[in-house]
């Protein structure tokens, strides 16, 4: 399949390398069929030249010197196409094409003619000789034909064998481009490779298989990184955010002293956000929540929405919901949670004052509406980690990038418009 990329068509190297075959096997078509035509009709000529004067050798051998003037009425009625002609005064032999009428066939056909000056009894006369080239003009037309279509034949079947040929030896080219289409380094850690008698093949396979291992096993230590210092970090964040929260609590701080520690306290707070948002795309990444079930995507609306509308009334946020009835999709529970958590989140935090957000759920998808900026997001790196539409937000950057990658998991998809004045993110199941 030809695909189109930054405005061009691109093609498979099987389809460029015919390409090029055709554009040379036209070029031999178009050159060796006129030059072959002229090249025969040269040979046809020379062979008619030797004809003509082979007839006249005879004559002059045979004829010429028993011949009389009074003769030669009468020998010109009996020659059709050898005859004594009133003197024209060449003083050389000349061969020329001419055509002249056929009285058998009843039209004109193309001769060729010599003419040469002879003496009779000492009186000069012309010789003129000619002879029909319509049989050899067949003959030359028949013989490009065959020849055109012989060369035609070969180019054709060089083409199919081509084609057959290269894609048998180019199949361990296009078996390792297909594996690596399928290649996903979060779920394998290997390809399997088919072995062929092809060096270079060979060399390409091994250097694909090594380029994987070396990215699994780095991927693989990232992955236990994250994973392993979010969970060692839980512990001492928890403590130092306990022993904040109780130093907030004592009498004795002056106002300095208590926005200070209170800034230390929200700083960690964001801090056991992002710790625990990390742990959760690592043991998603490492297919941790692999339990799937039929899940009431409205009951988990429901269940949150009390929580979120406290949150909501904070900024004068308005929730409004349009729920269907008992909508089933296929998840892990508690990714889905997560996802409608954080679909809460994103609207009510990349809100304004007395904004609005709108819920609505169908058999087939989920839209989270919200107000905010006047302007459409960003999407090119909407959904990566760490990216922030808005560099101020006070987020960690990994609300979006969840959803995704929870939506990614779900084999669902995200959709992001800006429409009435709105921010909407759709999931469809």
């Amino acid at each position: 399949m030809e695909q189109v990329i930054n405005g061009k068509m691109n093609k498979k190297l099987l389809q460029k390398t015919l390409n090029y075959y055709f554009i040379y096997a036209l070029v031999i078509l178009i050159t060796v069929g006129p030059v072959f035509y002229i090249i025969s009709n040269i040979l046809y000529e020379d062979d008619a030249n030797e004809d003509l004067y082979a007839i006249k050798k005879q004559f002059d051998k045979f004829t010429k010197d028993d011949l009389t003037i009074m003769d030669i009425t009468l020998w010109n009625k009996f020659n059709r196409d050898v005859n004594l002609e009133k003197f024209n005064g060449i003083q050389k032999d000349s061969l020329f094409d001419h055509s002249y009428y056929d009285a058998l066939t009843k039209e004109n056909e193309p001769f060729r003619v010599l003419n040469a000056p002879v003496k009779i009894e000492g009186k000069w006369f012309t010789f003129s000789a000619k002879i029909n080239m319509v049989e050899k003009e067949n003959l030359i037309g028949s013989t490009v034909i065959l020849f055109i279509s012989l060369l035609v034949l070969l180019i054709i079947g060089f083409f199919i064998i081509t084609k057959i040929i290269s894609k048998k030896l180019w199949q361990p080219f296009y078996a390792a481009l297909d594996k690596m289409e399928q290649f996903e380094i979060d779920k394998s850690t290997s390809v399997k490779l088919i072995k062929n008698t092809t060096e270079e093949f060979n060399r390409l396979n091994s250097a694909i298989d090594s380029l994987i291992h070396k990215n699994s096993s780095i991927y693989q230590s990232q992955r236990e990184f994250i994973e392993n210092a979010a969970h060692e970090l839980q512990t001492p964040i928890a403590i130092f955010k306990g022993k904040l929260e109780n130093i907030l609590q004592r009498n004795d701080l002056n106002s300095e002293q208590f926005k200070l520690i209170d800034d230390l306290n929200n700083t960690t707070t964001r801090l056991v956000k992002l710790n625990k948002n990390l742990l959760v795309l690592s043991k998603i990444d490492s297919n941790s929540y692999n339990e799937i079930e039929k899940i009431n995507i409205k009951d988990i609306i429901n269940n949150q929405l009390t929580f979120f509308n406290e949150q909501a009334l904070s900024k004068k946020i308005d929730i409004t919901t349009e729920l269907s009835n008992e909508v089933e999709a296929k998840s892990n529970h508690f990714l889905a949670e997560m996802i409608i958590s954080n679909l809460f989140l994103n609207t009510i935090n990349h809100n304004v004052l007395n904004g609005q957000v709108i819920i609505k759920l169908t058999n087939h998808s989920i839209t989270f509406a919200n107000t905010g900026i006047l302007i459409a997001l960003q999407t090119e790196k909407m959904f990566e980690r760490f990216s922030k539409s808005n560099p101020s937000s006070q987020g960690n950057g990994l609300g979006l990038s969840i959803i995704k990658k929870i939506a990614d998991t779900n084999h669902w998809s995200v959709n992001y418009y800006f429409m009435d004045r709105m921010h909407k993110f759709e999931i469809v199941f």
